[in-house]
């Protein structure tokens, strides 16, 4: 299947799914999406039952996308880059400490307990998954999903300071998740001995540090030459330069975190054209172009998770152990982020059932998934099955619950957070 065949096939899927959603179930977007792809991969993979050949050719196009490549080394740069466009930097920097102890220390945090839990549990259900196995999987599960908790905000409309340290969380603790699952995937598959803290200290500061300085120094300097011009057709094509060109360099050339460049990258650029001297037209198709991708290339992500589907193969030991997981994921997120909010509470005042919405708000995704795709050998099957069970599970159950808690601890408790 070539590469105009797949475009084709996950154009028209979204498509369809998209009006579905908005016709008839009209759920958020990154819920409906994933659903109604998620119902009719149903019934294609029982219309295999019948013989019927559309089966195998669905089968043939998921195998072929390749969901790792196409999401964390495509996809997830553009999507990044459109998220933190729009983030305001003076409400960013106003939480800049809840935000940085959230991005890397709850990550931390979240990875152990996950890695502990999963370890506890399989062995109680007697499922044999290697002792780092267990932390490859707390890796790729704790950091949250900006793609899917930026659309569910968007949606429920939660109270602006809320809605800062859940977004700008997520934003950065993805790249702090990446560098966790492939020092943890090194280790477990014995490529990498133990590494002494210190040696683990500086592989950090090179991914996430590396990472925050090149999207400064690229923001800086694209922000630089589109305060120059005010033609937006020029300023599109300059912004997409520095997606495509710079996360390749800082991901194949400089070895640091791409995500968190981009994230901080896309922060910058936003900055600059809200306050350029440019033209209110050429600003606004800028950011209607960037939209707009974002929106496109959020519903192909939403319908490529569905048809995920596909590649799950859930027995009873697979069944029982992701249910335990979910448990053991949602406590952790409570634990990751109660540990910084109570830290943070010595220097400044939160509403008290902020820990409650952040972990409840705390939701996984397209990320999680690329990155449980990525392993190889006997493990992939189990860590793909539990990791698409806690992603399906946080975006329905929870991202479909978060809305009426927030209103209700709005009435509450009020909406300062």
């Amino acid at each position: 299947m070539n590469v105009q065949d797949i475009v084709g096939f996950l154009l028209s899927l979204t498509a369809i799914s998209s009006y579905i959603n908005y016709k008839f179930v009209k759920l958020p977007k990154s819920i409906g999406i994933t659903l109604v792809t998620l119902l009719l991969t149903m019934l294609v993979t029982l219309s295999g039952r019948f013989g019927w050949e559309v089966n195998d050719l669905a089968e043939t196009l998921v195998f072929s996308i390749g969901f790792d490549d196409t999401f964390l080394h495509g996809m997830l740069s553009f999507m990044l880059f459109a998220g933190s466009m729009h983030v305001n930097t003076e409400e960013l920097f106003k939480n800049k400490y809840i935000i940085l102890m959230l991005a890397t220390v709850s990550v931390i945090i979240s990875t152990i307990l996950i890695g502990y839990g999963t370890w506890w549990l399989t062995r109680a259900l007697d499922i044999q998954l290697p002792f780092y196995y267990c932390f490859v999987f707390g890796a790729l599960i704790s950091p949250t999903d900006p793609i899917a908790v930026l659309g569910i905000l968007k949606h429920v409309g939660a109270p602006k300071s809320l809605e800062m340290k859940i977004a700008g969380e997520a934003l950065f603790n993805d790249g702090m998740g990446i560098v966790l699952f492939f020092l943890a995937l090194a280790i477990a598959t014995g490529e990498q001995q133990l590494l002494e803290p210190a040696e683990v200290t500086w592989y950090f500061l090179q991914q996430a540090g590396g990472g925050l300085a090149c999207g400064v120094i690229m923001g800086l300097g694209a922000a630089f030459f589109l305060r120059s011009i005010d033609d937006y057709e020029v300023q599109i094509i300059l912004t997409l330069a520095l997606v495509t060109g710079g996360y390749t360099l800082v991901t194949s050339a400089l070895d640091v975190s791409g995500p968190i460049c981009m994230a901080m990258a896309g922060l910058i650029v936003g900055n600059a054209l809200r306050e350029s001297k440019m033209t209110r037209e050429s600003v606004q198709k800028v950011y209607d172009f960037w939209d707009l991708l974002d929106e496109v290339l959020n519903a192909i992500l939403f319908v490529l998770i569905g048809l995920e589907f596909m590649r799950i193969n859930f027995n009873l030991s697979t069944s029982l152990t992701a249910m335990g997981v979910i448990v053991i994921t949602v406590l952790a997120r409570w634990v990751s982020v109660f540990i910084p909010v109570s830290f943070m509470s010595n220097f400044r005042k939160f509403n008290p059932s902020v820990i409650l919405i952040m972990t409840w708000g705390g939701l996984r995704g397209g990320i999680s998934i690329a990155l449980a795709l990525s392993i190889e050998g006997v493990n992939h099957d189990f860590i793909v099955s539990i990791t698409y069970a806690v992603v399906l599970f946080s975006m329905v159950v929870q991202g479909l619950t978060i809305g009426p808690l927030i209103k209700k601890v709005a009435h509450t408790h009020g909406t300062e957070s």
